[in-house]
């Protein structure tokens, strides 16, 4: 499902964020990505969603080189994506809803299954009664919530997200671990990157460790 091999990212001005990175989650996996801040967890996550792409190695998801695809190749590839963005990135102009359509109304979706889409998703995380609030109405937890809500409209096979719980006090962090966990037992290939410990009490999961850029 994804895997990575012997990658290395550099960004100009010599800074190495990725050092011969290898490792393969498998479908249905569900994967913590753990790591000081700037050990290179966000630059992997990107990587897989070729928003970045490596210098040396390969990034392969769903068997496809997503280094080497081309533009116009991109949104195929993320039609499959969910991903969960640290600083959220809501449109503020926007209501709940229309937040989490916008995904649809990119890939072409009619009215009807849209919008019965963007309630599903809603209900999903507990928001479908916000529907028509605008983000800066909502505390910082459905905030997040909401941007679960858009990552998963499209019914992807792959989640990642970047530290959704970062900015949570500990009783919202475990809702969202929550919501991610019921996810799972769907068949959603989930990776999670976290540098808060917390939420790995009481998971059986795999946990990837970087440090510096390496994966220990």
């Amino acid at each position: 499902m994804i895997r990575f091999n012997q990658v290395h990212k550099r960004y100009p001005g010599g800074y190495h964020a990725l050092k011969n990175v290898s490792f393969q989650i498998a479908k249905g996996e569900m994967t913590f990505l753990t790591g000081h801040s700037g050990a290179g967890k966000s630059t992997l996550l990107k990587l897989i969603a070729a928003i970045e792409r490596p210098n040396l190695g390969s990034v392969l998801v769903n068997n496809q080189n997503v280094g080497a695809l081309k533009e116009r190749a991109l949104p195929y590839l993320r039609r499959n994506l969910g991903i969960i963005f640290q600083d959220h990135k809501l449109l503020f102009d926007r209501n709940a809803f229309d937040n989490v359509l916008l995904p649809l109304q990119i890939c072409g979706f009619d009215y009807r299954e849209s919008h019965k889409r963007v309630r599903a998703a809603l209900d999903k995380v507990g928001l479908l009664k916000r529907e028509k609030s605008n983000p800066v109405a909502l505390s910082g937890g459905e905030q997040q919530r909401l941007c679960i809500a858009r990552a998963i409209v499209n019914r992807p096979s792959i989640l990642l997200a970047d530290e959704p719980t970062g900015n949570l006090d500990a009783e919202y962090a475990q809702e969202i671990m929550a919501i991610f966990k019921s996810f799972h037992q769907v068949g959603v290939t989930l990776l999670i990157s976290t540098h808060d410990t917390s939420v790995l009490q009481d998971t059986k999961v795999r946990i990837l460790a970087l440090r510096q850029g390496e994966l220990q």
